[in-house]
């Protein structure tokens, strides 16, 4: 399926930092461009004092020699200083790599050393176990702050669209997490969001629930915004249902930008009047999808209606629906106007001659019916899409088909243009609205001496919602906890198996491949944990 008209190309020069904060700085200086809440008084920020902030540290950090485009790791409390470290980065024609701050040290010592990353910015209580090597020059927060107050404001680097402006690591294919290379292009390649899924204006105050180095926040909390000329409010206190009714009616936010579980979490846990809400227009949901009723009773208990959004790493949002536009209950939406998009034939048949069959047997380039089941896809021309991966050619020559970027998604077109998700075609599993590689976490809890096999599956939890959990072949008696300590110790808390289930053998095929999707049906009279409010 193809939109009517196709978003126009970014201009030639083009520079993320400056695309979103230069121009309104100019226009209304004054304005609120950023609100950080938490356990104190709220941190303000206007555009004139955010562009003065991001271009002094830019001059600073200019002022470590280092290379045009060279990698900046961002490993930094979820706090005003990362905001500016990544917005600075850009605007000095770094290339920030923002990562979470849930990371343990040997999961941010891998982005470290497979980026390459000429700097790190670092919290002291996000110090790293093993020092960096000397090759990499390490800013702790003081000394940023330093280079700040110590430097004349630097003009925006003179970035070409197609430049590398930041990278960000995903779930990979085959195992270890990839990075994903954005270009500053992607700045314009969001404008179909803008009211294709937001109908975003510059009167909004837009509330996104995520931490910093989320793309979802970086995005649709920052960028966003910023580039519409509204204000963008983030949270970094303790973790609370209840909070969120509380922010919207003290900032009088109008959009409020979270996952559907958070909003199943506030009608759950928090207490709050329709007219504690009164400012709010509506609610953006995406990294998981939405369960119709969760939308119901959002809509029943708020007034206001929730559009949801499908996207990835790769491309953020490209299928949604907005103000205006008629929501089917479980469908993301259709795709947003600008964006061409298309459903593929697979191309291989779900068998094990398949297993066996060459890549490039494998991806034929036909586009499929209306109704008809096959992967989606979006035309690699579109501007959001990455630059590629990050020096992973192997993983790179599996999503692309043709001129189509195919993200391993399974859905079918309907004759009205609604999109309709069928699972996916590979094995990245997205449980509390996390895209994860499974091969990632059973690479870990294969190194401990009790795990014979182990295989990483999905279980449902309740409605719309999944927790991971390992299915584990012992060497002698397991001891669930053991293997859950161990996975805390090695892997970010988002990583971590909610469950360990020992089990004799794992489901394969005759050829020995694991079926993956039969993991659940091991253990259907054993109930999954109740789900935590953490």
């Amino acid at each position: 399926m193809n939109t009517q008209t196709l978003l126009p190309p970014p201009p030639p020069r083009l520079n993320i930092a400056r695309y979103c904060i230069a121009a309104q700085a100019a226009a209304h200086p004054d304005k609120t461009a950023l609100i950080v809440a938490g356990s104190g008084a709220p941190q303000r920020l206007s555009y004139g004092a955010l562009d003065l902030a991001v271009r002094r540290l830019a001059g600073g950090l200019r002022r470590l020699g280092l290379p045009h485009g060279a990698r900046l790791m961002v490993r930094m409390d979820n706090d005003v200083p990362y905001i500016l470290t990544f917005f600075a980065a850009l605007a000095a024609g770094l290339v920030p790599l923002p990562s979470a701050a849930a990371l343990t040290s040997e999961e941010a010592e891998f982005l470290l050393a497979d980026s390459e990353a000429a700097a790190i910015a670092l919290s002291d209580d996000l110090a790293l176990t093993h020092s960096p090597p000397a090759s990499v020059q390490v800013l702790t927060e003081e000394e940023i702050k330093r280079l700040a107050a110590n430097a004349e404001p630097a003009d925006y680097a003179d970035t070409l669209a197609d430049d590398p402006a930041f990278l960000i690591y995903t779930s990979g294919t085959v195992g270890r997490p990839k990075g994903v290379l954005h270009g500053h292009r992607v700045a314009w390649g969001r404008r179909p969001m803008y009211q294709g899924w937001y109908g975003i204006t510059g009167d909004d105050v837009v509330l996104h629930a995520g931490a910093f180095n989320w793309t979802y926040t970086l995005g649709v909390g920052l960028i966003d915004p910023w580039a519409n000329g509204a204000t963008a409010v983030l949270y970094n206190g303790p973790a609370d249902p209840a909070v969120w009714p509380q922010l919207i009616e003290r900032f009088g936010v109008t959009i409020f930008a979270t996952v559907p579980s958070l909003y199943r979490r506030i009608l759950k846990y928090a207490s709050f009047h329709r007219d504690s809400l009164k400012t709010l227009r509506h609610g953006l949901t995406a990294g998981e999808a939405l369960p119709p009723a969760v939308l119901e009773a959002w809509q029943a208990a708020t007034g206001t209606p929730l559009y949801e959004a499908l996207g990835m790493s790769e491309i953020s949002t490209y299928i949604s629906t907005g103000p205006g536009m008629e929501a089917k209950p479980g469908s993301p939406g259709r795709p947003q106007p600008g964006r061409r998009v298309a459903i593929l034939d697979p191309g291989d048949a779900d068998d094990d001659e398949a297993d066996e069959a060459p890549a490039a047997v494998m991806q034929p380039v036909r586009e499929l019916p209306a109704c008809a089941i096959g992967l989606l896809a979006v035309h690699r021309s579109d501007p959001g899409l990455m630059l590629g991966y990050w020096r992973r050619p192997e993983e790179e020559a599996l999503v692309y088909r043709g001129e189509w970027f195919c993200g391993g998604d399974l859905a079918s077109i309907d004759a009205d243009g609604y999109v309709w998700f069928h699972g996916r075609h590979d094995d990245i599993l997205n449980p509390m609205g996390y895209r994860l590689s499974p091969l990632e976490i059973e690479g870990v809890l294969a190194h401990h001496p009790m795990v014979h096999e182990v295989a990483v599956g999905e279980l449902a939890a309740g409605e719309g919602v999944h927790i991971l959990a390992a299915f584990v072949v012992p060497h002698g008696a397991g001891d669930e906890r053991q293997l859950l300590d161990w996975s805390k110790d090695h892997l970010a808390t988002y990583k971590q198996p909610r469950m360990v289930v020992f089990v004799d053998h794992l489901p394969r095929t005759r050829n020995g491949k694991l079926l993956r999707r039969e993991l659940p049906r091991q253990i259907e009279d054993v109930q999954p944990p109740s789900l935590r409010d953490d």
